[in-house]
């Protein structure tokens, strides 16, 4: 396995207990208390995946989370206190894959784990073309890489997989519920507005350098991807 995991908590027992678990299943665990340190650990230990509590010292986790998502394609589950939807939504619209609220359940939590890493590592099939382009953007499928007018830009796992599947489609409208199940999988325990919040994420950074308007909403339904030559 040999996955890396980083686990931001600045209460120690939640650290101890999330380190000792995620080690029994075979992960390689570092441990931050604050977001400045946990930025410098990503730097230095360079982790697969990242959980990631909303309320630290010297930098909170929204702001952690901004930061990592801007740079890097790292997966991040982000721990929360509160139950208010709004703290969520604003992970999600930050960067984050997935959520959870304290107390929770360590065994589900391990599960978000497996499921992030295993789609997140998902290289595609040898027997597939090498890259999709649909006019600006260009999927490099083997680097997991996305350039538009050759600018890359960076996506988390969650937004690449959104993208290739919808870049493979074009004019093929997608439900949320039909995107919830194939890129977050069967075990995936959110709901739709994560779909949502990562379809604006993409739509922004896309947009940084595209003329068109790639990703369009059907309202009622969902999304899709317009096909431009």
């Amino acid at each position: 396995m040999n996955e890396k995991i980083l686990v931001v908590d600045d209460e120690a027992s939640i650290q101890d207990l999330l380190k000792l678990d995620l080690e029994f299943e075979g992960y390689i665990v570092d441990t931050a208390s604050d977001g400045q340190e946990a930025l410098e650990k990503v730097d230095s230990f360079n982790p697969d995946l990242m959980i990631l509590d909303l309320m630290l010292p010297k930098m909170n986790g929204y702001d952690v989370c901004k930061k990592v998502s801007a740079q890097k394609s790292i997966p991040i589950i982000m721990l929360t206190a509160k139950t208010d939807i709004i703290d969520r939504v604003l992970g999600l619209e930050l960067g984050a894959d997935d959520y959870m609220t304290k107390p929770f359940d360590n065994r589900e939590l391990i599960a978000r784990v497996k499921a992030l890493l295993r789609r997140s590592s998902n290289v595609p099939a040898k027997s597939e073309e090498d890259a999709i382009v649909n006019d600006e953007i260009k999927i490099i499928l083997n680097e997991r890489k996305v350039l538009v007018n050759d600018y890359e830009i960076h996506l988390t796992p969650k937004e690449f997989e959104l993208l290739h599947l919808l870049v493979s489609s074009p004019e093929q409208v997608f439900s949320r519920e039909h995107l919830l199940e194939q890129v977050w999988g069967y075990d995936y325990f959110g709901d739709t507005r994560s779909v949502d919040m990562h379809i604006q994420r993409i739509r922004k950074k896309v947009g940084q350098y595209a003329k068109h308007n790639y990703i369009q909403t059907v309202f009622g339904v969902g999304y899709k991807m317009r096909r431009f030559e």
